[in-house]
């Protein structure tokens, strides 16, 4: 009796750390997801502007307030965002390769059989 106690109380403890990994994964996808779509929207700016005029009038949204500009002063600032999301994006999937290399280990250190994914 006690024996079955403790093998149920074990199968439900291996079942929420195997629910919290798939938990943080999932989370991180989305993450990668957001910039990835951040990153494209960056880069469809970009070559937009590049071809036009440095003196030329745009609008760029900054803390949710539309201000004006003109491309040259655009530009540099995109720039410097489009790299630092990339850079973000890279540590994203590392951390997500990581994370899922992590629970495959722990699949296989305690015997883990996925029925259903």
């Amino acid at each position: 009796m006690a024996q079955t106690q403790i093998t149920v109380k074990r199968q439900q403890e291996l079942q929420q750390q195997y629910t919290n990994y798939k938990n943080s994964l999932q989370q991180l996808a989305q993450k990668i997801g957001d910039v990835e779509a951040d990153t494209e929207e960056h880069k469809l700016v970009l070559d937009t502007l590049k071809p036009l005029p440095q003196d030329r009038k745009c609008f760029r949204m900054i803390n949710g307030v539309l201000v004006e500009r003109t491309v040259k002063d655009v530009l540099p600032a995109l720039e410097t965002n489009s790299v630092g999301l990339k850079k973000v994006l890279d540590e994203l999937v590392k951390q997500y390769k990581r994370q899922q290399e992590e629970m495959e280990k722990w699949k296989k250190k305690n015997n883990i059989q996925v029925v259903q994914q």
